[in-house]
């Protein structure tokens, strides 16, 4: 068990020298997302919006919406897009032809995603909290480290199981951003949303991801910042992803 855990921390840590080695890619990952926090805030001129949040600071909805759009991009789309990359490249073919089991090199690309999300996370709540006094009691740290350390996992199987939909690499920026901005755009990233819009999104992952965490960050919430319904929601959506990942991954290019 021991030697299985050394294993995947190797691989963990040869994925993360290899991403440290694009700064520029790396810089633009963290940046964005604050980029487009403080876009956000700005234009809603870091007031309440009465309508949908009575009484709570807009900066407060955003940092939890920012957040999520940031995991989200450094799981699912991030690896959905190195694996078709490296899947067309031969790279798996090759990997699969060496010592180092699949599960561990599998493992090693989901711990470098998570490691990248974690410290994503890390930077924009700071950023919020120091920037626009965004406030997160103590006792709901950890609800918001358990939510997105579930997410981050949910996405990473997700963006695995899309991999295997992509049947090259000119086609897998098109394939999958189209549900990645389908989900950003109807899950209340940009804005807050209800009624009918809100249940659909309801639906999907993305949703009850900005809705667990939000709850974190609402400063009408008293009690338990816990969402249940929200994470069970989410943990459907990575038993699906993995099951559909462990059927029809690939490592080798599609033929003809």
């Amino acid at each position: 068990m021991s030697s299985d855990i050394a294993l995947v921390a190797t691989q963990i840590r040869y994925e993360q020298k290899s991403y440290w080695r694009n700064p520029g890619a790396a810089f633009f990952t963290f940046a964005f997302p604050l980029v487009f926090f403080f876009i956000l805030v700005g234009l809603a001129g870091g007031g309440h919006d009465q309508s949908v949040l009575p009484g709570v600071k807009l900066a407060q909805y955003y940092t939890p919406s920012v957040l999520a759009y940031g995991v989200m991009s450094a799981c699912f789309l991030s690896i959905s897009l190195t694996l078709v990359r490296q899947r067309e490249f031969g790279i798996l073919k090759r990997m699969r032809g060496t010592p180092l089991p699949s599960w561990a090199f599998i493992g090693g690309i989901i711990g470098n995603a998570v490691v990248v999300a974690t410290l994503l996370s890390l930077v924009c709540i700071v950023f919020a909290i120091l920037v626009y006094g965004v406030s997160l009691p103590a006792s709901h740290i950890l609800p918001l480290i358990i939510t997105i350390a579930l997410a981050a996992l949910v996405f990473c199987a997700l963006g695995i199981a899309a991999s295997s939909l992509i049947p090259n690499m000119d086609a897998g920026p098109a394939i999958v951003n189209l549900p990645y901005f389908v989900l950003v755009f109807i899950s209340g990233t940009y804005f807050p949303i209800s009624g009918g819009l809100a249940k659909v999104a309801a639906w999907l992952p993305l949703r009850p991801f900005i809705v667990a965490m939000f709850k974190a960050f609402d400063p009408r919430t008293t009690g338990s910042a816990w969402s249940p319904h929200q994470l069970g929601s989410l943990l459907i959506w990575g038993v699906v992803g993995t099951v559909f990942a462990a059927r029809h991954f690939r490592w080798t290019p599609r033929r003809g």
